[in-house]
């Protein structure tokens, strides 16, 4: 039995990594970190937990065989190095250590990091071996896991005639995406029946989007257009991909692509009929439909996705069970 401890256990994906590990058949759910709540029981923020631990001021203290982190953008920076020192099995839910290039992370994280700051980027679907391998490991974001996987047979599958022009990404994520501390405007009284874009064009998971598809942000092999969205919705990410191909494809081609590009993937489920956000909430399920192509190129893709699970704690938790040898799956039939 393995010991596990999170460090930025009291926000809404600590939360759900705290239900996941409780209740995980091949780790032992440690200690509890946090900062604002420290002192006050799981019990007492998140009743629903049923769990009598009483969240810890963190002290750098090392008990645990592998440590999650879901902290703040920018915070890890100072917590994984020692825990890599140490020998620890590290799991980062954070934006700090996905981007290779310093100076993409700089211009869209606005901090500066050095070159070294990089851990396996854990997106098992394209990087299975790499997560196998690694140690330590940074999980994907959960609008670039959204993205990446609804595009990726497009740029990494079998089919060599297929070659993308351009795509353009509407997602929309619910409101929990903003974290527990969120600001005033997006509490339930501004979002309720409200849709609001964000970031257009400068979302901090475009780089990573593009990283994970063999380009750069700063010089793209392709036209890509990310717009954000928050909607009035708790969790769930929902994402419109417009993808213009260089010559038109029958979507009953693209669809046996897909099917064939994530045959051993028990998280993803390629769809006949349109996934719906509620398909996937409360899963690490990430739901693909291909809705449309037409004759000049042009093909709509549908992805759906739960942002605290998919997209943060049920992707850290698959993460692990590949890291330790566990099967893919343990601990995730939710």
């Amino acid at each position: 039995m393995h010991s596990v401890s999170i460090i930025g256990a009291s926000g809404y994906s600590g939360a759900e990594l705290t239900r996941l590990l409780l209740h995980h058949p091949r780790v032992e759910l440690q200690v509890l970190y946090a900062f604002s709540q420290a002192g006050k029981r799981v019990s007492d923020l998140y009743p629903s937990l049923s769990c009598e631990k009483t969240y810890q001021p963190y002290d750098g203290e090392q008990v645990s065989d592998i440590y999650f982190l879901a902290l703040p953008h920018g915070e890890a920076l100072q917590f994984v190095p020692p825990l890599l020192a140490a020998g620890k099995t590290v799991i980062d839910l954070s934006g700090d250590f996905r981007l290779k290039n310093p100076v993409e992370h700089e211009q869209f994280y606005k901090q500066a990091k050095s070159s070294e700051a990089v851990l396996t980027y854990g997106l098992a679907e394209l990087f299975r071996e790499e997560v196998i391998k690694a140690k330590a490991i940074s999980n994907p974001g959960c609008y670039a896991t959204s993205i990446i996987l609804g595009v990726a047979p497009l740029f990494l599958g079998t089919e060599s005639s297929i070659k993308v022009r351009a795509i353009n990404c509407t997602s929309t994520s619910g409101i929990s995406g903003a974290g527990r501390s969120s600001k005033t405007e997006l509490s339930f009284s501004e979002m309720s029946e409200n849709v609001r874009a964000y970031k257009v064009g400068c979302h901090q998971h475009t780089p990573e989007i593009m990283q994970a598809l063999g380009t750069s942000a700063i010089s793209p092999s392709f036209d890509f257009i990310f717009t954000p969205m928050i909607g009035s919705l708790v969790r769930g990410i929902y994402s419109i991909l417009n993808v213009q191909l260089e010559s038109p494809a029958d979507s009953e081609k693209i669809k046996a692509l897909y099917n064939d590009f994530y045959k051993n993937a028990p998280f993803v489920r390629v769809r006949d009929t349109m996934t719906e956000v509620k398909h996937v909430t409360h899963t690490n399920y990430c739901d693909i439909h291909i809705a449309h192509s037409t004759a000049n190129g042009s093909l709509v893709i549908v992805t759906a996705l739960d942002n605290l699970l998919k997209g943060a704690a049920g992707q850290a938790v698959q993460n692990m069970n590949l890291m330790l040898g566990f099967g893919e799956t343990t601990g995730l039939s939710l």
